[in-house]
């Protein structure tokens, strides 16, 4: 049996950006003095003169992309979620987000695995902070595969886009070869009648190994990659309310405004079933190896496995 490769999304953005360089020739890469974390260092090496480090300012960066895209190019503001979601929240509602300018968010470091660094840079807000700006897209990839197809996704795509990847190495669970992307679709990726489990991001991987151990006590789980939270992909989503009757999200993100909550709206508005939330409760992290902290805070095929024994007990 072959290795299974592990690549951190933030790597999958870096070499995304570059190789799609000569096809867009009006893409620009701007970096808040962190290209070689935010791996936009790669892209800087190739092409300097379409390479914008802004420092240490966030803002400012945000409103410099915006006056890019204005000028017709198609700009990637990058830096830790943190900062592109938290700290930039202003500029990038009302100078992004208001006159919908073409602008694409490379946020990286997102969730509780930025791991060593701890509260202050584990993001698990921004998803809840970009839900709530009108004709922002939402795109949270779940491995090197899609993080790469969803960077060219969102250069097609007119408008705004918030892209969430992550520091630590992840599983490549999609066949480059014939993968697909398609902004607003969900993808299952299993299927299963007793319960659904909705994923985003690198608990794709943790509710995909939580299915395979389900399977063999007999509960038959039905799983889907949520890549695209907004716009979200009520379809798949009613589809598994109606013939699974119950439905776990997973998300490396709080359970406060994020996947779960999206998919709590849609499911309530339309085929009320119960939905329970794996993600981060609402506490802040802490500092400690980013595998350790997962399991600490039950983002880990163990819990979901678990939280879906229960929903299926209680149908």
């Amino acid at each position: 049996m072959s290795d299974v490769i592990k690549k951190a999304t933030r790597e999958s953005y870096g070499e995304a950006l570059t190789a799609l360089a000569d096809k867009y020739p009006n893409l620009v890469v701007l970096d808040a003095d962190l290209a070689a974390a935010t791996k936009t260092g790669i892209f800087k090496k190739a092409y300097p003169d379409r390479h914008y480090d802004c420092g240490i300012a966030e803002a400012n960066m945000m409103g410099v992309a915006a006056g890019l895209a204005a000028a017709g190019m198609i700009p990637f503001a990058s830096s830790f979620a943190m900062f592109a979601a938290g700290r930039a929240f202003e500029i990038v509602r009302n100078s992004i987000g208001y006159p919908h300018l073409n602008v694409k968010i490379g946020a990286t470091h997102a969730g509780i695995s930025v791991g060593e660094d701890g509260a202050t840079h584990q993001c698990c807000e921004d998803i809840a902070l970009m839900r709530t700006i009108p004709g922002m897209t939402i795109i949270n990839p779940a491995d090197d595969t899609e993080a790469k197809a969803a960077v060219e996704a969102a250069i097609l795509h007119e408008g705004p886009v918030y892209c969430r990847f992550g520091r630590l190495a992840v599983p490549v669970i999609n066949d480059p070869a014939s993968y697909k992307f398609e902004i607003g679709r969900g993808v299952t990726l299993r299927e299963g009648s007793d319960a659904a489990v909705i994923a985003t991001g690198l608990m794709v991987n943790e509710a995909l190994i939580a299915a395979e151990t389900l399977a063999n006590e007999g509960i038959s789980v039905r799983v889907i990659n949520m890549h695209t939270i907004k716009p979200l992909d009520e379809e798949i989503v009613l589809a598994a309310a109606k013939e699974c009757g119950t439905i776990i999200t997973a998300e490396e993100h709080s359970i406060i405004g994020g996947l779960g909550s999206a998919v709590a709206e849609c499911v309530c508005a339309a085929c009320p079933v119960p939905v329970r939330r794996v993600g981060v409760n609402d506490t802040f992290g802490h500092s400690g190896p980013a595998v350790e902290l997962l399991k600490q805070f039950g983002l880990s095929a163990e819990h979901i496995a678990e939280v879906v024994r229960e929903a299926v007990r209680a149908k």
